[in-house]
């Protein structure tokens, strides 16, 4: 969630035109003070955070909706002696981003989650270990395999950008290449945020360097493996996603001033991959439920897979929802399932969770991309 937040504010902050000539700039507004309030809750104290409700094997051996649930489900925590630097030091950025985009809106607000994003990465910085080695269960699911040391970095960027401190700037500048800031990572995403920071770090010094890594990541995202119609094809599980990612990097790149030599390539690339999820495929049809033409019916999402609530008694739900034929009986709007095979080859099937499984960072990265390339098209 604290990637989802991240990511969505930054497209809104860089792209707030946009937002607002589709008057959905308050409404994302509090879509992420949905999430902010509940960062802000669960650190109820400096070196004290709660990350995770619920075990997720548990839960995968459910199928209801949320509502159902009537049990309490158990809380999980990171603290000083059982650190999680990867989900603390996102979750400041987080809430650094946050405080930018309420900074004006609502001020009190803002100072709130910047007192809170400080304490949390401080914690992340001198507690340092890794989230799914201190809370059971966590490495089935969210293990961090490139490390904490992108969020590490990605946090004091979000930091610098929030409060312009050079302390900040300093350390950051210190710590970018020990902590890999020079590599070229595969991906953007929940995992690696790596190249977020090498485009934050342009865009602060507007340094040969930083702008270099920039380029070299959108050229191999460009270098990526493609269906025949062009989907840049990172991994089985979730390629959308993926795709959606590369686009947004590629907006945020082609924002640079002064402007990269490639610029016009990248927005192009950008348009490219989102066309492609909204219906310019091998199928003809959109990845996006709710939306074009022949969109998902039935993506892999518990809730939405639920009989209507339209009549009372609700009709119990379980696992033969997940095994029906039908549509969904609600539409989840919006929602970007995970994709096709290399070859463009996508079945809508309720069942193939690898295919149709739909999440909030998979949305994260298209949500910013879209506003991108809108911000672009209006002349930005």
């Amino acid at each position: 969630m604290a990637y989802t937040i991240t990511t969505l504010a930054w497209g809104m902050i860089e792209y707030q035109e946009a937002y607002q000539a589709a008057n959905e700039f308050e409404k994302a507004l509090e879509l992420v003070k949905w999430a902010t309030d509940y960062f802000i809750a669960a650190h109820p104290t400096k070196n004290e955070l709660y990350v995770q409700v619920a075990d997720g094997g548990a839960d995968h051996g459910r199928w209801e909706r949320p509502e159902d649930r009537k049990s309490s489900r158990r809380l999980y925590k990171i603290d000083q002696n059982n650190p999680g630097s990867d989900v603390a030091a996102e979750t400041a950025a987080a809430l650094a981003a946050a405080s930018i985009l309420f900074k004006t809106e609502d001020p009190s607000y803002s100072a709130l989650c910047l007192r809170h994003a400080k304490q949390i990465y401080e914690f992340a910085d001198q507690y340092r270990g890794a989230y799914h080695n201190s809370v059971e269960g966590a490495a089935t699911f969210y293990k961090s395999w490139s490390g904490y040391n992108d969020e590490l970095l990605w946090g004091l960027a979000w930091l610098y950008k929030a409060t312009a401190d050079d302390q900040y700037l300093g350390t950051l500048r210190q710590r970018y290449s020990s902590l890999g800031g020079g590599n070229t990572p595969a991906e953007f995403s929940w995992d690696n945020k790596m190249a977020g920071v090498q485009v934050l770090m342009a865009d602060f010094t507007g340094e040969s360097q930083y702008r270099g890594h920039v380029t070299r990541f959108v050229d191999f995202a460009m270098g990526v493996q493609t269906t025949p119609k062009g989907l840049s094809w990172k991994a089985k599980w979730g390629p959308n996603r993926y795709a959606a990612n590369y686009a947004a990097i590629a907006t945020f790149a082609a924002k640079l001033e002064p402007a990269l030599s490639k610029k016009n390539q990248y927005l192009a690339y950008a348009k490219k991959q989102i066309n492609y999820l909204l219906g310019d495929n091998e199928r003809s049809a959109s990845y996006v439920v709710g939306f074009g033409k022949n969109p998902p019916q039935k993506p892999h999402h518990r809730a939405s897979s639920c009989p209507s609530w339209r009549a009372l008694p609700v009709q119990t739900c379980g696992f033969n929802s997940l095994n029906s034929g039908s549509a969904n009986p609600h539409v989840l709007f919006g929602a970007l399932v995970g994709g096709p095979d290399t070859s463009g080859n996508y079945v809508d099937d309720r069942k193939d969770y690898i295919a149709n499984e739909v999440a909030t960072d998979y949305n994260a990265g298209f949500q910013s991309a879209v506003a991108g390339l809108q911000f672009f098209a209006m002349g930005g």
